[in-house]
C-alpha cells in the first residue's frame, strides 16, 4: 500500500506540474493573442492613414491637372495675341512704307516750286 500511496503522490505532483505548465502556456498564448490584436489595430490604423494620404495625393493631382490646363489655355491665348501683334507689325510696316512713298512723292511735288 505504501508503494501505491507513493505512486499516487508522485502522479499528483506530475499532474500539478502539467497543470502549471499548461496554465503558463495558456497565459503566454493569451499574451500573444493580445499582442497580435494590438498589431492588427496598428496595421488597420496605418492602412487608413495611407488611404487618407492617397486621397490627398489624388486631390492635389486633380488640382495640378486643372492648373496645367489653365496654363495651357493661357499659353494658347498668348500665342493668339502674339500672332495678332505680328500681323499688326506687318500692317505698320506696310503703312510706314506707304507713308514713305507718299512723303517721297510729296517731296518731288514740292521740288517743282523751288
Amino acid at each position: 500500500m505504501r508503494t501505491l500511496a507513493q505512486r499516487s503522490a508522485q502522479a499528483a505532483k506530475e499532474i500539478k506540474g502539467l497543470i502549471h505548465t499548461s496554465a503558463d502556456k495558456v497565459d503566454a498564448g493569451a499574451q500573444l493573442v493580445d499582442d497580435a490584436g494590438k498589431t492588427m489595430q496598428s496595421i488597420v490604423s496605418q492602412v487608413k492613414r495611407v488611404s487618407d494620404l492617397l486621397g490627398e495625393i489624388s486631390a492635389a493631382t486633380q488640382q495640378q491637372s486643372s492648373g496645367i490646363g489653365q496654363v495651357g489655355d493661357a499659353v494658347g491665348h498668348l500665342d493668339q495675341i502674339t500672332q495678332h501683334n505680328a500681323a499688326l507689325v506687318e500692317q505698320s510696316a506696310a503703312a510706314s512704307q506707304s507713308l514713305k512713298d507718299q512723303a517721297e512723292r510729296l517731296a518731288e511735288a514740292i521740288s517743282v516750286f523751288r
